[in-house]
């Protein structure tokens, strides 16, 4: 189209020939990576080292095979603590996941340390799983006669967290506000930077970092948060591991909510005393497998280099951004496109008129263009549901954006065959 950008430079090639599966299957488009992201090779490799090799259960045993394990979480642990920015290793804590990590949250912080008439702010139009374990939390602590409210702030038409409603809606009983660092649907980044020094001392603060981290620099002591989870499985690692960062200090008011073998709880007399951080939280056996892969994931990163990633998924971002705008049926929900200034963090959402998002996407899937439609994990009843989202990551290229806004072009126009979409009709 006349006047739009040319097409951005993208990350060496290189980068994505280190993915099989986009390798393999060269014909397809693979937009959905904020739901998950394909898997480099040296991932792969890590997980593969661990199944195949001298399996054991790290640090419950003396020999070699035990303790070579041990050391392995113990390196990774170190790794994480510098990729995101943590004070010490201490506040690494490994889960199955971010959901894992903000139930967590719910159930070693939240149990203990909310009273009756204590809040909790939160956005409805976060994904499921940074609000249905604080709605889970407050019908468990109901039923102890401890009530505690849920306060809704709103977002900005630019799909950011509402930094005026939430300081308006700050009380003396505020004890926690969660916030999604990078929505998942929006695109847009929140970081709160408004409200530091503005929050009394029994205020904490959660991040949910799953669409940030791997896509932009992550640092936990600029945050300035007590809590903040990831996805290893959205930063080229493997499904089932994640990370739970919890700062120092609030070690003191956590409690074991997964007690059990390894995670480092004493008895005294018939009750538990004593939480060791943080193995406190982390009972049972570890995912070796899965956290070498995180390992792997966070050096991958390191190697192509996470600022040159941010810079790659903006300019895709804003690539992306022009070339929807200038279809006419195309609504773009809230997000970037809205944004006062030139900003994008690899997800762009939207609508098309008269179409619906599960027939758009099995449109584009018959051409290879792989992406997420549907309500896309929001709470039920969330009014932007039934929209089309667009994730882009490392191995994308504006050449595959190009086909891609071309052939949803047809869609939207009408122009589209039947037959195009259904080979299958000119076969019968």
């Amino acid at each position: 189209m006349p006047g739009l950008s040319s097409r951005p430079e993208t990350i060496p090639a290189l980068a994505r020939e280190q993915f099989p599966a986009l390798t393999a299957d060269p014909g397809i488009v693979y937009l959905d990576s904020a739901a998950t992201t394909q898997k480099p090779r040296p991932v792969i490799d890590a997980v593969t080292a661990e199944l195949a090799g001298r399996t054991a259960n790290p640090g419950r045993g003396s020999y070699p095979w035990s303790t070579r394990g041990a050391r392995r979480i113990a390196e990774v642990r170190a790794q994480a603590a510098r990729f995101f920015g943590a004070a010490s290793a201490e506040e690494i804590v490994f889960t199955a996941g971010a959901t894992a990590g903000l139930n967590a949250v719910a159930l070693s912080w939240g149990l203990a340390n909310l009273a009756d008439g204590d809040e909790i702010l939160y956005s409805p139009q976060d994904h499921s799983s940074n609000v249905y374990p604080w709605v889970h939390l407050r019908q468990l602590l109901a039923r102890f006669g401890r009530r505690i409210t849920l306060v809704p702030y709103t977002v900005t038409a630019a799909g950011e967290a509402d930094v005026t409603d939430i300081a308006a809606k700050v009380s003396p009983r505020t004890r926690l506000i969660t916030v999604s660092h990078v929505h998942h649907v929006f695109g847009t980044l929140t970081t709160l930077e408004e409200l530091r020094g503005r929050l009394g001392p029994a205020v904490r603060v959660c991040f949910d970092c799953t669409q940030s981290a791997g896509h932009i620099p992550v640092d936990m002591t600029r945050l300035g948060c007590d809590f903040a989870v990831f996805s290893g499985h959205k930063m080229f690692g493997a499904a089932g591991t994640g990370v739970l960062y919890a700062r120092r200090r609030v070690h003191s008011e956590l409690v074991p909510f997964l007690p059990g073998g390894g995670s480092g709880v004493r008895l005294a007399g018939d009750a538990m005393d004593g939480l060791r951080m943080p193995e406190g939280l982390e009972g049972g056996t570890p995912d070796l497998a899965g956290i070498s892969a995180l390992g792997a994931a966070m050096e991958f990163i390191d190697g192509v280099g996470l600022e040159a990633i941010a810079a790659h998924n903006r300019a895709l971002t804003r690539f992306l951004v022009e070339r929807l705008a200038g279809l006419p049926q195309v609504t773009l929900l809230p997000g970037v496109a809205w944004a006062p200034c030139p900003v994008g963090y690899g997800i762009v959402s939207f609508r098309v008129t008269g179409v619906r998002s599960d027939d758009i996407g099995f449109a584009l899937a018959s051409r290879g263009f792989y992406v997420r439609t549907g309500n896309h994990c929001l709470p039920a009843g969330s009014e932007y549901e039934d929209s089309v989202r667009v994730s882009v990551h490392a191995y994308n290229s504006g050449y595959e954006l190009e086909g891609f806004t071309a052939f949803l072009a047809r869609i939207a126009e009408g122009t589209l065959l039947r037959a195009e979409v259904w080979p299958c009709v000119l076969e019968s």
